[in-house]
């Protein structure tokens, strides 16, 4: 991924130089616990340990001669060792996926600690806004169209659950990441057998493969990049509503602008949505991705090498992506400005016709037929939003509706507190509150 989205943390996970650190773990993982086993002479294990040194320019210098990029590790790994009695131990028994799917295994635990704690932290954004304006109240829409009375604080409650919902995902989906393989060229563990592999694994912090063939199946893989996509989905989703409310007509939220920052080369005025919009592109490349990881499943027979130059792009790629998204979102969403009072001009823009639903109901509750009440409260309507004038005040006057509801009975139709009554309740169950607040 380009430096430009590129967090530090998580570009040094997938640096070259950590990349290898991690085969070369895999390695002395493998020489201490077959030591242990009396399978490897113990002083030979040692000094693998004291010595063994993976150096990245090293390692690619030979790798462009080899065309390998595992012999190419192990050459230069045995260089740094000095002894070639000892030298002759490393690799001992294993093929290359057994190191490169067993370190691609700790890589990935180790960019997954990261987006989980991203997580975790967007999650605790979005519960501090959402309880700042849990009861700013705001116009519901469907099709674009306004629909009933929200609170803005229930809309960032929705985004809340559903981050919630990816942080379940997502640890359900690196755990079964957590993976090591040492069963050799084929996966029938002829070499070194399965209580090896399982003290190797272990050793590693890691579960090893119940079955695997050359490769850990790639379906792990798949359902981890779908995951990813499922989290960017989430942040394109809240972008996607930003920059529908920072429109110039709606203007009821706006992400951060900065004091020099500049929003048109040509016209000074502009506050654009950029950062939200960087977000919704930057989805559709994590969604590509996931598509890529679920071609890489289907290999021939036990092992071909299709899938591995793919997941040199889509594994730090869309790692990368997403925990550059989630801390770009958590800072958009923590610095959002909110405009409560637009959002109530918005929310008063249609005199009224937003409580049709609420009519239609207390219409019906009173006794007047279904399609009546339907009829009658759509004629106003409609005649209201072509002239734009009161609806209310048009029902006031209609006798079809007057016989069933008096004026005190319309000014509870009409109240926005009654359709915002249990906002409270509904907090309670998104963020688990012992107590409703009255």
């Amino acid at each position: 991924m380009i430096p430009r989205y590129t967090r530090e943390e998580m570009g040094r996970v997938w640096s070259d130089a950590n990349k290898f650190a991690k085969w070369l773990e895999v390695e002395l993982a493998a020489a201490d616990t077959l030591a242990e086993a009396g399978e490897v002479p113990r002083e030979v294990a040692t000094t693998l340990r004291e010595r063994a040194k993976a150096d990245a320019k090293r390692i690619l210098e030979i790798e462009s001669r080899v065309k390998h990029d595992v012999i190419a590790f192990t050459m230069a790994v045995g260089e740094s060792i000095g002894d070639p009695a000892a030298a002759r131990w490393l690799h001992y028994g294993m093929t290359s996926n057994d190191v490169v799917d067993t370190a691609q295994a700790l890589q990935v635990r180790d960019a997954s600690h990261l987006i989980e704690r991203d997580l975790v932290m967007f999650g605790e954004i979005l519960s501090l806004r959402a309880q700042e304006f849990r009861h700013t109240p705001q116009i519901g829409r469907t099709h674009g169209v306004h629909a009933e009375p929200i609170t803005f604080g229930l809309k960032i409650a929705n985004w809340f659950a559903e981050n919630q919902r990816n942080i379940g995902r997502f640890r359900e989906a690196a755990a079964q990441m957590a993976i090591g393989k040492i069963s050799g060229a084929v996966g029938n563990a002829s070499h070194l057998g399965p209580d090896i592999e399982e003290k190797i694994c272990k050793r590693l912090g890691l579960t090893p493969a119940p079955v695997a063939s050359q490769v850990i199946q790639r379906d792990r893989h798949a359902h981890y990049l779908n995951t990813l996509a499922l989290i960017a989905a989430t942040i394109e989703k809240i972008a996607l509503e930003i920059r529908h409310l920072q429109r110039t007509e709606v203007r009821e939220a706006e992400e951060p602008f900065g004091g020099e920052q500049r929003g048109s080369s040509a016209m000074p005025h502009k506050r654009n949505p950029v950062a939200c919009e960087q977000m919704c592109g930057l989805a559709r490349v994590v969604r590509a991705n996931m598509l890529a990881a679920h071609e890489n499943v289907a290999l021939w027979h036990e092992r071909d090498i299709s899938h591995s130059s793919v997941e040199r792009i889509i594994l730090p790629d869309s790692t990368i992506l997403v925990d550059y998204m989630l801390a770009k979102m958590t800072e958009i969403v923590g610095k959002m400005r909110v405009f409560p009072q637009r959002m109530l001009r918005n929310l008063e823009s249609t005199h009224g016709l937003i409580y049709s639903g609420q009519l239609l109901q207390d219409l019906v509750e009173k006794g007047m037929p279904r399609d009546e009440a339907y009829k009658a409260v759509q004629e106003n309507a409609m005649a209201a939003w072509e002239s734009e004038t009161s609806f209310r005040e048009r029902v006031a006057k209609d006798a079809r509706i007057t016989k069933f509801l008096d004026a005190a009975a319309l000014a509870r139709t009409f109240d926005l507190q009654r359709q915002l009554r249990h906002v409270d309740a509904i907090f309670a169950r998104v963020f688990s509150e012992k107590e409703i607040k009255k």
